[in-house]
């Protein structure tokens, strides 16, 4: 199981080199407050003095730490001098004379035998990316260390948490490493090292309030009591440290940092470690073999073995979902261009075939969230444009004076005996007009559906397009002129249905049946009317033989002339705009209004049949017939095919990145299967 670790460690190198945030690697996060005394707790894991130092926040950017292991200078240069070919190739660092260095993933091939040279290089780095202003930056600094008296770790050091900005530090520079903070916490494969002071209250540790926030049943957190010999006189940490007063279930351990007399006299960290345990044996004697830094290494090695043993079988299930996916991302971005003309021809068939498959509902990608393609446009036919019609009605907009006065104006200065057929022909064509303009915006609704379909056509084509950018602009311009040139088209011959139904009135047309009852109803009316012709005559004849006295005197009293002074303008009466019909007037409202419902519906029925076929005859089939030879003719010139197949720089970008991503998975998987089930236990 101890390989495990160096497996990480090799894992985080693979992801580093494509910047990948997508894997959560087990890894321990070393988090606590300014002068906490982070940085001696590394050193001490380290034993060695490496990291920089001065007031105030000195860590300014994330530290990626790992440890390796490494057999000493002896073993290995006797193991290069050819004792054995076995030990060579057991030998993995040939050609380094030093017993313990340091390389770092910037610097590469670069080997650091000089810790103050490691320490100047974090100094640099830092204030290459951070400037020199005291801001931080999340851009980590990778350094691995290499040493036979190390244990294999992998820790992560962040900027200490501070309240109050000094000097040139931006105003929310305690948001901003909060931010930074828990954004390397959140990781679920992470452990948590909250390093508190033992000379403050453990209640107030913002290192464990921000650990509680990400890992609230503490099943990641391992607290770190630092300084104890400075605490006060007469108090010690031992209800701190048995988690009487917080507790913390991956344990507390209690540790004594370098004090700064030791930094500047240059106490080495060897001596500094004999005089802690010491000093433990004095104070803590019942901790002591549970404190100290060696513990605290042996800790967490173990600790982190065990969380790596427990995270590897979801980062391996992990590893291979991604490299399936990024491998689908990368083949639909497709290959570089090689042979123009092949490309152009079969992203044009494509797109043809795609857009009339739409049309038809035979896409391999079938929109489950609205209607598109042919299935919007039967819709448009039976649903929008047949409500429509159908919502019409026969008789809207006339009124009965209206009927009367159409009736009046087609019999002219005699009074009619009958209706005349005129004035049925003038009104009902008026009503059929009113069947053009629904028929006109269904034409408009299909043009806009096949508009759609351009942007509704199947995922490999909308991808392959998107790699060019002017071919795919260039064919939405072609089929965009076509359908333009189709619509006025359209629109004529619907507007011909139209003019044709007004041309020509069949009063004779099979279904127009109400015409017969109405001319037999006209007939009987007649024999009514001539026979109260007869009486009227009858009664005027006997009036005639009245005196002639009573006939001179009632004509006279009927017929007087006005007298002079009063003469009347009739043309000053004004014409009634309604008033109550006669029984006649009504009558021939009523036939009137009967004939045109009748002949309304022939006229609808017919419109609403042969509008849509006209569509689909002289816009849609046609569009589907002439669109690839269309984009052929107007695209495959020799002048515009490098141009129209250059790729965009996003498109290029991203399959490099996939590409390098996808590199990286498979690295990843070929390492993680180099662990035997037996390695785990």
């Amino acid at each position: 199981m101890e390989t495990l670790i160096p497996i990480i460690n090799r894992l985080q190198e693979v992801f580093l080199t494509v910047g990948a945030e997508v894997i959560h690697l087990p890894q321990i996060v070393v988090v606590g407050t300014q002068s906490s005394g982070k940085s001696s707790v590394l050193e001490s894991l380290v034993g060695r003095d490496f990291l920089p130092r001065g007031s105030g926040i000195v860590t300014r950017r994330p530290l990626v730490l790992q440890l390796v292991n490494v057999p000493p200078l002896e073993e290995r240069t006797h193991a290069d001098n050819g004792n054995g070919t076995k030990q060579k190739s057991q030998n993995s660092y040939p050609g380094i004379k030093a017993e313990e260095w340091g390389t770092f993933l910037h610097c590469k091939n670069q080997i650091f035998t000089d810790f103050g040279e490691i320490r100047k290089e974090i100094e640099e780095e830092t204030a290459r990316l951070s400037g020199d202003n005291k801001g931080i930056n999340s851009e980590p600094i990778h350094l691995k260390i290499f040493s036979p008296h190390v244990l294999n770790l992998t820790l992560v050091d962040l900027p200490g948490i501070t309240k109050v900005p000094v000097g040139d530090q931006p105003e929310d520079i305690e948001s901003q490493v909060q931010e930074m903070i828990l954004s390397f916490i959140s990781n679920p494969n992470s452990l948590i090292l909250s390093v508190s002071p033992a000379n403050s209250d453990l209640a107030t540790c913002d290192a464990l309030k921000l650990a509680r926030e990400v890992d609230q049943d503490g099943r990641r957190t391992l607290l770190v009591v630092s300084k104890l010999d400075l605490m006060d006189a007469g108090t010690d940490a031992l209800e701190v440290l048995l988690g009487r007063v917080i507790p913390v279930r991956l344990g507390i351990i209690g540790v004594v940092n370098r004090s700064q007399h030791d930094i500047n006299t240059r106490k080495s960290v060897a001596d500094c470690a004999r005089d802690e345990q010491a000093f433990l044996q004095r104070h803590y004697p019942s901790l002591a073999s549970r404190c100290g830094s060696r513990y605290l290494a042996r800790s967490l090695s173990r600790l982190l073995m065990h969380h790596i043993r427990d995270c590897l079988p979801e980062l391996k299930t992990r590893v291979n979902v991604l490299s399936a996916q990024y491998q689908a991302r990368l083949s639909s971005y497709g290959q570089p261009v090689e042979d123009h003309s092949a490309t152009l021809l079969q992203i044009v068939t494509k797109f043809a075939s795609d857009y009339c498959s739409t049309i038809e509902g035979t896409a391999r990608y079938i929109q489950t969230s609205e209607l598109c393609g042919g299935a919007r446009i039967c819709y448009i036919f039976h649903e929008t444009f047949g409500r429509t019609l159908q919502s019409i009605d026969p008789l809207g907009g006339l009124t009965e004076m209206d009927i009367l006065t159409a009736i009046r104006n087609a019999t002219g200065p005699r009074p009619a005996l009958f209706v005349p057929e005129v004035s049925f022909e003038l009104l009902v064509k008026k009503q059929i007009k009113r069947l053009e303009e629904p028929s006109l915006r269904c034409v408009e609704l299909v043009h806009e559906e096949l508009q759609r379909i351009i942007q509704h056509c199947s995922a490999y084509s909308t991808q392959e397009l998107l790699r060019f950018p002017k071919l795919h602009d260039s064919i939405v311009e072609v089929v965009t002129g076509l359908l333009r040139k189709r619509l006025p088209v359209t629109n004529e011959m619907v507007h011909n249905l139209v003019a044709i139904e007004l041309a020509y009135i069949n009063t004779k047309h099979p279904d127009f049946t109400d015409a017969a009852q109405v001319s037999a109803s006209v007939n009987s009316q007649q024999t009514e009317t001539l026979q109260d012709g007869g009486k009227r005559w009858k009664t005027e004849k006997a009036v005639e033989e009245k005196p002639a006295g009573e006939k001179s005197k009632a004509s006279g009293s009927a017929f007087s002339s006005p007298t002079k002074g009063q003469a009347i303008n009739l043309l000053d009466t004004a014409v009634p705009v309604s008033r109550r019909l006669s029984a006649r007037e009504q009558r021939d409202c009523e036939v009137i209004q009967r004939l045109i419902k009748c002949y309304f519906l022939i006229v609808r029925k017919s419109i609403q049949d042969s509008v849509p076929k006209t569509v689909m005859h002289f816009l849609v089939n046609h569009v589907k017939e002439r669109l690839q030879s269309e984009l052929v003719g107007q695209l495959y010139k020799q002048p515009l095919l490098r141009d129209l197949l250059i790729e965009s720089q996003d498109t290029a970008q991203q399959r490099t990145e996939v590409a390098q991503m996808l590199e990286a998975l498979q690295k990843a998987s070929q390492i993680i299967s180099e662990i035997r089930e037996t390695h785990l236990w």
